[in-house]
């Protein structure tokens, strides 16, 4: 009798916890490393997974590697293979917390918060600061956030050969919409 009571709520609260969070499997991260006067080097990923916990402001995302497209499969090739080393190390993760997020402040206008927390890439984890925008609408919040890593921190090799065409700022762009 005791087992037939316990299950229904240990789902109970399960299901209640899972409603804390607010989660996306489609947010897109953009990423250029593009030098003036050569070819465009950017490549886009649209299937991330971002999770926003709205009581605590808390944010998690995973990227998987292989998931980026590039305008040329040459430079796609090579960001896989010679790079980011995919088979290695097949995803990105970053785990942070929105200063100041209170989900009760959002509105329809964007409201500027930094993200704080650790981005974990090529094997190596850095602490990293980001600015992002994030307004509500309805149930729907949308995040925006614009930053740069350098390549070198995360001990992703670029050939000497080509480190004119390559630079190691990479500008980094997550768009997400969560439901």
């Amino acid at each position: 009798m005791k087992k037939i009571i316990i299950m229904p709520m240990l789902l109970a609260s399960f299901i209640v916890f899972s409603q804390e969070k607010i989660v996306t499997k489609s947010a897109t991260i953009t990423l250029e490393a593009s030098v003036p006067s050569f070819q465009p080097v950017a490549g886009t990923n649209s299937n991330v997974t971002f999770v926003l916990n709205p009581a605590t402001g808390e944010v998690a995302s995973l990227a998987l590697m292989k998931g980026f497209e590039f305008e040329m499969a040459l430079m796609e090739e090579h960001f896989n293979e010679n790079y980011m080393e995919t088979n290695k190390y097949p995803k990105a993760i970053f785990r942070g917390q929105i200063e100041g997020f209170d989900i009760k402040n959002l509105t329809e206008d964007y409201k500027d918060y930094t993200i704080k927390g650790k981005l974990e890439v090529h094997g190596k984890s850095k602490d990293i600061s980001a600015d992002a925008k994030i307004t509500r609408s309805g149930s729907r919040v949308t995040l925006i956030s614009d930053f740069e890593i350098n390549a070198s921190d995360f001990n992703i090799p670029i050939p000497a050969l080509i480190k004119y065409k390559l630079d190691n700022k990479v500008k980094i762009q997550i768009i997400a919409v969560l439901k």
